[in-house]
């Protein structure tokens, strides 16, 4: 049968996939960028903790409008001539530059 491999240890920290802090002193340097590591993730912390509140709208109000899906856009594509309309205004937005840019081609100077 095999043996069972045993790790030598030249340190307390050397089986850690992080580097020890504690065999070396800190620069300036690394310190400010651990200090800056922690305040960020201080700051990220504390505003999850923030107690957010909102209001109801105010469905009375003329600066609030309903809520949910098709609300915001400023026709209804449930109607039964949607597609009809849909397209007559693509093929209208699409088309009139070339139609512009024959006219303007085939006029009299």
């Amino acid at each position: 049968m095999g043996q069972a491999i045993i790790p030598f240890r030249t340190s307390r920290c050397s089986l850690r996939l992080r580097p020890c802090l504690s065999d070396r002193p800190l620069s300036p340097s690394l310190l400010k960028m651990y200090s800056s590591a922690i305040r960020a993730r201080m700051a990220t912390s504390f505003a999850a903790r923030r107690g957010f509140s909102t209001t109801r709208t105010q469905l009375g109000s003329p600066y609030h409008y309903a809520e949910g899906p098709r609300t915001n856009i400023p026709f209804n594509p449930l109607t039964k001539h949607f597609f009809w309309r849909y397209w007559a205004f693509m093929i209208t937005g699409f088309g009139t530059p070339f139609a512009i840019a024959v006219w303007q081609t085939y006029k009299t100077k």
